[in-house]
């Protein structure tokens, strides 16, 4: 797969309105893409292993999007293979008290991945980019009187800081922007309503957060076009059909782990000489 016709190059203008959302490939249907997500996904819980045990570098994945986008399922499937062991969700939702008495990127600091593991983060800091951003009144609670015209920009730059400091440091950034369309979410939504199975999952402010889509829609592309950088790239991902959002999210993830040349460690002449002696006396009874 293309996946390069996802990615968000640095300094790039995005209109969120030429990335088609129901796009597929190619693929026909789930069944045509299913030999695919397999394959990448036994590639991934290999490619982990040498990552978990090599303890040299740590992967973040990052998930933003718009309600019933399909981040729980991307994450459910794509790494349904992984081992448990080596990775750490994080999931930010409205901030407590305690974390609205610290600076907005201090909780998502909290819970990055250490060397060898991958960090997945549905939704993230850049939650204060984007409600707070459609949800002014929102920035009262984090001490900020007004939105001033420099408050985005700002937040923008600390952002890039934050993740530059973090790639230098050995951490790899994958940030996926799962892009859905209006009439996908309407349909989703009542989906909610009418299934009972899934009437846990619906709540009322879905349908508020609805009325405010061309603001958000704004939000989106001003995130993408400020904050996809060459150290921690964005990548458009169409979200109509889950089943092709996680092929195209197992294909980037699999790309960059290949990327890295991950390896097992390797021993030293001493540490050899240890492994046979301890081989003899094994055999040995």
């Amino acid at each position: 797969m293309d996946y390069e016709r996802f990615l968000v190059r640095s300094g790039q203008k995005v209109r969120l309105q030429r990335y088609h959302p129901g796009f597929t490939s190619g693929y026909k249907d789930k069944e045509d893409a299913h030999n695919k997500l397999q394959q990448d996904i036994e590639l991934m819980a290999a490619l982990q292993d040498k990552l978990y045990a090599s303890r040299q570098c740590a992967v973040l994945i990052i998930f933003q999007g718009i309600d019933t986008s399909g981040k729980d399922s991307a994450i459910k499937h794509v790494m349904s293979g992984l081992n448990p062991q080596g990775v750490q969700v994080s999931s930010f939702k409205e901030p407590s008290r305690e974390e609205l008495s610290h600076d907005f990127l201090w909780r998502a600091a909290r819970a990055l991945p250490g060397r060898g593991y991958i960090g997945i983060f549905n939704r993230s800091y850049y939650e204060d980019v984007l409600v707070v951003r459609v949800h002014r009144q929102a920035l009262a609670a984090e001490g900020v009187a007004a939105a001033s015209r420099s408050l985005w920009k700002e937040r923008y730059q600390d952002i890039n800081n934050f993740e530059r400091h973090l790639a230098r440091s050995g951490t790899h950034i994958l940030k996926f922007f799962l892009h859905l369309s209006r009439g996908e979410q309407r349909r989703r939504l009542l989906e909610r309503i009418e299934d009972r199975s899934k009437n846990w999952k619906f709540s009322a402010s879905d349908i508020q957060e609805r009325g405010y889509w061309p603001r958000y829609q704004h939000a989106f592309e001003e995130m993408l076009s400020h904050t996809s950088t060459e150290s921690a790239p964005w990548y458009i991902i169409p979200a109509d059909h889950k089943w092709f959002t996680r092929v195209a999210v197992a294909d980037v993830v699999v790309s960059k782990l290949e990327s890295l040349k991950l390896r097992y460690p390797q021993l030293d002449s001493r540490q050899r000489a240890e492994l046979a002696q301890a081989a003899r006396v094994l055999k040995n009874g």
